[in-house]
């Protein structure tokens, strides 16, 4: 059994009864809000340790609200989207969510994707290793200092701001430096299931995409996470 809290943001009756009934036998204390005024007023009142977010709803802007989330805090984010929205999955990616799930979900596959991000946003419940064995010391590479221990960086001294996700992901390149990996062995890793889909590698193309925003000086031509043509990605070499 589990206590986590967790704020589901969403209008609909029969999958707020869903999750009310799975969540709540898991042990989960669920909370729901259905306006970005709710969201923002629960995420202080309530320090949920993770949000549910329904993308597709005519009366709510869950990107706005997903951006509004990701501008005060890094809390894990899952949206729900339609089967065929492609663009929905890749747009709250871009924004700043960690993973999404396509409606009509499988229930267990949603509790085991809110297990998963629960573990890599809290060091003491995650039981996974990366595929190179872990050490705690502080790592400097060119103006980058990375320290495993306070799940920290930074860049010319200056504290970059990453997501839960955004630094394990960091962390299994850079304890990997050098060999290339596969889409499929970093979304196994760092989200922790195989991709079922082709599209769901994409989680990672965009994850790599917002990690390069925010350590390299030059996008286009990166330093640090670089592209393993056919392969996937790997960290340079230090």
């Amino acid at each position: 059994m589990y206590n986590e809290k967790i704020l589901v943001v969403d209008c609909d009756v029969n999958i707020r009864k869903v999750l009310t009934i799975r969540l709540g036998f898991l042990g989960y204390k669920v909370f729901f809000a259905s306006t970005s005024k709710e969201t923002l007023s629960l995420l202080v009142k309530e320090s949920p340790h993770l949000v549910l977010i329904n993308i597709i709803l005519s009366n709510l802007d869950g990107y706005g609200i997903c951006c509004k989330i990701r501008d005060h805090s890094t809390i894990p984010i899952i949206l729900l989207v339609g089967l065929e929205d492609v663009s929905s999955r890749i747009k709250g990616l871009e924004l700043g969510a960690d993973d999404y799930l396509v409606k009509p979900f499988s229930p267990i596959e949603l509790e085991a994707k809110i297990r998963s991000l629960l573990r890599r946003s809290n060091p003491s419940l995650d039981n996974f290793l990366p595929l190179a064995k872990k050490n705690t010391a502080e790592i400097k590479i060119g103006l980058l200092v990375i320290n495993l221990s306070t799940r920290q960086l930074f860049k010319n001294n200056t504290e970059i701001k990453l997501t839960n996700i955004e630094f394990t992901l960091l962390e299994l390149l850079f304890e990997n430096a050098g060999k290339p990996l596969s889409r499929t062995i970093i979304l196994n890793n760092v989200w922790g299931y195989t991709p079922q889909r082709n599209v769901d590698t994409r989680i990672v193309d965009v994850h790599i995409s917002r990690l390069r925003g925010k350590l390299e000086d030059n996008t286009l031509t990166p330093d640090f996470i670089l592209t393993a043509r056919g392969i996937g990605y790997m960290f340079c070499e230090y």
